[in-house]
């Protein structure tokens, strides 16, 4: 445990605390075009346009209306006409039902087909970046400039990017609730801003050795040239996993283009306040990840990945089963432990002051290190609070974790029962009117 833990911390979280900024490049080399997929999000999308063309100038904002409920396509469209001068920069790409509904990859392939129509046959797309943004997300403003740099778009060898992801109300309570319901909110969303800003941005970094770093939903950027080499002949380089943007990664890398993550910049969204809703998100990313289990060979047999490489998107597909089988063995010490308490108390209270207890606390401080440590790291690099502050938001990203364990059985009840279908996690701004159906 004692040599797991050192190479833990040297491989991951030594290079994340001695990373220095990149230069950075010229954003007018390239072509940006937003894509932004929406669902009866009326609450959000106007605003998160609105921020698109003034900060981003240069680039092309492609909303995609995936048959709202709500006025969502109308927002858009008042954003689009706004002044009585419509703005040529701004698209709305609509689907419809029975074709729509059926998952983020499908309505961000309607996009990719749009755009494909609208440059013509003679574009470079090379030059061409296409940004997938989430309804709610606040890219940087310096986020062109960094991923026009030498060493992610200025590499023509780069298909991809994804930038450090934020979550903008961290530190903000949630208004309108009882004062318990706004700290457990509270210290959810700071969980959702330390995993993302820490352990996942550090685990990114690394990736860098095995040339496998993968994208995410928000803030990632592709070659236009890179979509359609994995395209196919429906034009679709999206494919049908509800963790499409791993996916999307799988088949990037396997084509045989690289990937880039940049701490540079980062693209900002809302994090979630309720459990309930979190747990409908992380169900959903589970089964997908279990989705992606179908491209264990493909990754295996692939001449672009290294063994390393390989190795590690396999140890990444294998986590929610990991868990589910964690959940299964973990028990059975403490379960034959009280067993024997009941049975011959005095006898475990004796093996337990004899020496055993040294073994549980070595046990549980190796267990909690490697999560505790992200306290103190996201204290160093993030946020500044105190030493002690640092701490217990390393305690409770330890006892978050647990709730994966909780999502991969969701997830594994989901697949089984065949409901693949994509469920959108309410945004916090969203009321919840009459009955609904459950996100899960």
């Amino acid at each position: 445990m004692s040599v797991a833990f050192v190479t833990y911390v040297f491989f991951i979280v030594v290079p994340y605390l001695r990373r220095v900024p990149a230069p950075v490049g010229d954003p007018d080399s390239l072509e940006w075009h937003f894509f932004v997929p929406c669902r009866d999000e009326e609450a959000v999308i106007g605003d998160t346009v609105r921020y698109l063309r003034k900060t981003f100038p240069v680039a092309q904002v492609w909303v995609i209306d995936d048959d709202s409920d709500d006025k969502t396509a109308g927002v858009v469209r008042t954003v689009k006409r706004n002044g009585g001068v419509r703005d040529p920069q701004i698209h709305l790409v609509q689907r419809h039902r029975p074709h729509a509904r059926t998952g983020k990859g499908d309505a961000l392939n309607d996009a990719y087909r749009m755009l494909k129509l609208w440059m013509g046959r003679r574009a470079d797309t090379d030059r061409v970046i296409v940004v997938v943004v989430d309804a709610d997300g606040r890219p940087a403003p310096n986020c062109l400039e960094v991923c026009a740099a030498t060493h992610l778009f200025g590499n023509p060898r780069i298909g991809a990017v994804q930038v450090d992801v934020r979550m903008v109300n961290a530190g903000t309570p949630q208004p309108g609730v009882t004062r318990w319901r706004r700290a457990f909110g509270a210290v959810l969303v700071r969980m959702q801003d330390l995993e993302f800003r820490t352990a996942i941005a550090a685990i990114q970094l690394s990736r860098a050795a095995t040339g496998t770093i993968s994208m995410g939903g928000n803030g990632q950027f592709t070659r236009l040239s890179a979509l359609d080499s994995i395209a196919g002949r429906t034009g679709s380089p999206w494919r049908g996993s509800l963790l499409e943007d791993f996916e999307l990664g799988v088949h990037l890398l396997t084509a045989g283009w690289h990937t880039g993550f940049s701490l540079d910049t980062h693209v900002s969204q809302e994090a979630l306040y309720s459990l309930r809703r979190f747990l409908a998100q992380r169900t959903r990313w589970g089964q997908g990840t279990m989705q992606c289990m179908r491209y264990l060979r493909r990754i295996w047999d692939s001449e672009h990945l290294t063994t390393l490489g390989a190795a590690e998107m396999m140890y990444y597909l294998a986590q929610p089963w990991m868990q589910l089988l964690g959940t299964l063995i973990y028990p059975i010490p403490m379960v034959m432990l009280a067993y024997r308490f009941v049975v011959s108390p005095a006898e475990v209270v004796t093996w337990f002051f004899d020496g055993a207890w040294i073994l549980f606390t070595v046990y549980g401080a190796f267990g909690l290190l490697p999560f505790v440590l992200w306290g103190p790291v996201y204290r160093a690099r993030c946020v500044p609070v105190s030493f002690w502050k640092s701490i217990a938001y390393g305690l409770g990203y330890a006892l978050y974790i647990y709730t994966f364990y909780i999502t991969s059985w969701r997830a594994l009840i989901r697949l089984v029962r065949g409901h693949n279908g994509w469920t959108k996690t309410r945004r916090n701004q969203e009321r919840v009117v009459g009955k609904v159906a459950l996100d899960v």
